[in-house]
């Protein structure tokens, strides 16, 4: 079953390019939510943390 498909991919015209571009996506997503979470502020985050020990009845 596996090498039927991967005789069928490599078949496939340009289809080497679909790694590297999930790589980059993959790399860029995370790069971009660390930078996020290091710029955050940190009393929202405090804020945020306290959220679900927050007894509002």
């Amino acid at each position: 079953m596996l090498s039927y498909i991967k005789n069928h991919l490599t078949s496939i015209d340009g289809i080497e390019i679909y790694p590297v571009v999930s790589l980059v996506i993959f790399f860029t997503f995370f790069v971009g939510l660390g930078i996020y979470i290091l710029r955050a502020d940190r009393a929202k985050i405090e804020e945020i943390k306290q959220i679900p020990l927050d007894d509002n009845d």
